[in-house]
């Protein structure tokens, strides 16, 4: 098997948002790497690494890319082009890329996969349906509801397919799911991800984001995340990609973390391998925190985003150093350290988000961030001496402090900095940790 070099690296990033900005900040604060490039890129990224101007789906591209420009490893960000088999055709060409295969990929690319994987091997989530007409798809809301385990009757609504975080319907009652079904089956509201849907049983509690990485034999948590993925304050409004993150999250303790290392990480990854997907890469565990334990809500097959932010900034171990590892099959063996300080990230995202948004709109405030802040570009581009939106999420503000109280504090004051016409971003990230810990 081909290794890396020790050093004088050159890593390709494939991505263009703020996950892949943290990723490309990362990956350069490591002595091995000689020059980072990134694929598609944007503005905040464009000062710390070469763009190049390919896209993130272009998989025929970026291999040529990567072949001419001789890239001793590829970083992939997004989940469009893993679901595409990025990975197996830079394996095909002896290319070191990091991330899980087509098949392996499929844990997200198809909830209906992924909540019969779970049930096939024991895996904690929701009592689940899965649907391609409208009538039966009706009938289990209804069979659901008769069940009246919480009041209003409740249900998920889910596109199978990749839907860019938004193909999510929390549905209060059974004519909201209902509609929700019909506008996925019937009005193509998520185009071809949505023409199969999974219905679930909806969970109370308390969401949780677990990043692990994998070898496909070992698995390695990272530290704890809790996401925000309604567009409003008090979780209200449309799901979108996520408005913010913080890390750690206090309703994960360590007698939670052992119990979804052992009923969840570890299950899953044996799971992908006795069914001849071996998993490699960063495993997402999105989880719900019930009165019966933690369960699975999602699955993703990449880096989440915006939790990769704060997540990134407490990692004080060097991420090429992990990468290697698991490429060549020895996690078990590396040692990875976390900063115990909290980090917080607020997204700040385009008017309109996430329906159709504003674009264009010039953005101030950008230069000289407060001590102990990241502002991590997601939609933005380079216009003459402007930086501009491009995205529906913009910009990310991740602060690191020694408490979440700090860190959200600081968070919010390069927030106020930021300018740009129709900027919205939620007022309450980390507010159910102060809860907690008050």
């Amino acid at each position: 098997m081909k290794k890396l070099k020790p050093n004088g690296l050159k890593v390709l990033v494939v991505g263009g948002g703020g996950r892949e900005h943290a990723l490309v900040w990362k990956l350069r604060q490591s002595p091995r790497v000689s020059e980072v490039y990134c694929a598609p890129s944007n503005a905040g990224i464009e000062k710390i690494a070469k763009c190049v101007n390919i896209k993130a789906d272009d998989v025929t591209g970026l291999l040529t890319f990567a072949w001419e420009k001789r890239i001793d490893l590829t970083v992939v960000g997004p989940e469009a082009p893993l679901s595409a088999g990025i990975v197996d055709v830079f394996n095909d060409h002896e290319m070191l890329i990091f991330g899980p295969t087509q098949k392996a990929a499929e844990i997200e690319g198809s909830k209906a996969f992924s909540k019969d994987l779970m049930q096939k091997f024991g895996i904690p989530t929701a009592a689940y349906g899965v649907f391609t007409e409208v009538e039966p798809a009706l009938a289990f809301v209804d069979e659901l509801a008769a069940r009246k385990t919480i009041a209003g009757s409740p249900c998920v609504v889910k596109a199978d397919g990749l839907a860019a975080g938004k193909g999510v319907i929390v549905a209060k009652d059974v004519t909201e799911a209902k509609e929700a079904v019909r506008s996925m089956l019937e009005g193509n509201a998520f185009g071809s991800a949505g023409s199969r849907v999974v219905i679930e049983e909806f969970m109370e509690g308390e969401e949780v984001s677990i990043l692990a990485f994998t070898d496909g034999d070992h698995v390695i948590p990272m530290v704890s995340a809790q996401d925000h993925k309604r567009i409003f304050d008090n979780d209200e409004g449309p799901n979108t990609g996520g408005m913010g993150a913080y890390s750690p999250a206090p309703v994960y303790t360590e007698e939670l973390a052992q119990q979804v290392q052992e009923s969840i990480l570890k299950p899953t990854v044996e799971a992908m391998k006795a069914e001849g997907r071996p998993y490699s890469g960063v495993l997402y565990a999105g989880l719900m925190i019930t009165a019966e334990g933690p369960k699975v809500l999602e699955y993703n097959a990449r880096f989440g985003d915006p939790e990769t932010q704060p997540v990134l900034m407490r990692l004080d171990s060097d991420l090429v150093d992990i990468i290697e590892a698991i490429l060549e099959k020895r996690l078990e063996q590396q040692s990875i350290s976390w900063s115990t300080d909290a980090a917080v990230c607020v997204v700040m995202s385009a008017k309109g988000y996430p329906g159709d948004y504003e674009k264009g709109n010039i953005i101030t405030g950008l230069d000289n961030p407060i001590a102990g802040v990241e502002i991590f570009h997601a939609g933005t581009a380079r216009k003459e001496d402007h930086i501009v939106t491009t995205g529906g999420r913009v910009l990310g503000i991740t602060a690191k402090a020694q408490g979440i109280r700090e860190a959200i504090e600081l968070a919010y004051r390069q927030v106020e900095k930021v300018h740009f016409d129709g900027a919205h971003y939620r007022k309450d990230i980390g507010r159910r940790a102060l809860e907690r810990l008050s």
